[in-house]
């Protein structure tokens, strides 16, 4: 069909306003399930320090002669433990002019910059306290950095079942002044099987741990749905007109023999690990909160800093455990 002659187009039309949303859109992720989920402390050095204690070995042959002189029982001493604080920032950075200007979903770009920075700020932290990064002591020209949630995790960790092999306890990374210094080998990789997922909790269990949650990443999440012990593969929705009923397929619990255990995706975690946690035996120790402060001016723009110095508590390590080496498609 023909347009009739001299019929005036938008094609030919100049001054059309354009038509920009004042919203912006952005489903970057920004949940940090350890994180939100453990202790929080404060550090007084760029070395952090606690200590750890346990008890003897339960007897069964405790039994004492009447009248007989008492024997001194040989002191346990505790376990000296320690993880270097790591300086994370973000710098955000908005010309005079662009902060002028009329931006469409913001009044100010720099404050909106520095809310974005905010959540990738958090998101590092994450992504570092779960890594299997070992510490490094820096120097003049090096930063320092914490040793993440793996390098934790030696006395307790079991290696994926692989072509029938039974899992076996890992070789601990280096721990120099208390700090693991090596970071946690990959290794040939296992499929996650509920089996190494009992040992583990077993393990930690033995240790005097109660681990309520397991932490995995997307493929994993989706092995451990298929597992025995699944407690909540199944939620049920109210129903309503248009949907009689629905069925959602989230393995949220896990039923074990020690206990019920809550299975969690994190995306920032690596994505090879199944972590079995005992969330009150872990804090992050803040030497320096995440603060905001502005920077000189230098010429025609604003900066502003953001930043935190802090480092992972490990308060009991045994108390959690690992699968490592999963398959992770």
């Amino acid at each position: 069909m023909a347009v009739p002659t001299g019929t005036f187009q938008t094609y030919q039309a100049i001054g059309n306003r354009e038509d920009l949303s004042d919203i912006i859109y952005d489903i970057s992720p920004t949940d940090t399930p350890f994180m939100s989920n453990i202790g929080r402390t404060t550090a007084s050095a760029v070395f952090h320090e606690w200590q750890t204690d346990s008890l003897a070995a339960a007897s069964n042959a405790n039994a004492q002669i009447e009248g007989d002189d008492a024997t001194t029982n040989t002191a346990i001493p505790t376990v000296r433990f320690g993880n270097r604080t790591q300086i994370m920032t973000k710098v955000p950075r908005v010309t005079s002019t662009q902060r002028a200007v009329n931006a469409a979903g913001r009044a100010d770009e720099l404050s909106y910059q520095i809310a974005k920075s905010g959540r990738e700020l958090k998101r590092d932290i994450e992504a570092r306290a779960t890594s299997a990064l070992a510490a490094d002591a820096g120097g003049a020209g090096t930063a320092r950095e914490m040793a993440g949630l793996a390098t934790w995790l030696f006395g307790n960790q079991v290696i994926a079942t692989t072509n029938g092999t039974a899992p076996t306890t890992g070789t601990a990374p280096t721990v120099s002044s208390g700090a693991p210094t090596t970071d946690v080998a990959s290794g040939t990789a296992g499929t996650f099987l509920e089996s190494d997922l009992k040992t583990c909790i077993s393990r930690c269990w033995d240790d005097g741990g109660d681990p309520t949650l397991i932490m995995v990443g997307a493929f994993n999440k989706r092995q451990a749905s298929a597992f025995a012990g699944i407690g909540t593969q199944f939620r049920d929705v109210q129903p309503s007109a248009t949907a009689p009923g629905t069925i959602v397929g989230a393995a949220d619990l896990y039923v074990s023999d020690f206990g019920t255990h809550q299975i969690v995706a994190n995306r920032f975690q690596p994505s090879n690990v199944a972590y079995v946690l005992d969330l009150e035996y872990w804090a992050l120790a803040y030497l320096e909160p995440i603060t905001q402060e502005p920077l000189a001016k230098t010429g025609l723009s604003d900066r502003v800093l953001l930043r935190t110095e802090l480092t992972l508590e490990a308060q009991s390590p045994d108390s959690s455990g690992m699968i490592r080496t999963l398959t992770t498609s």
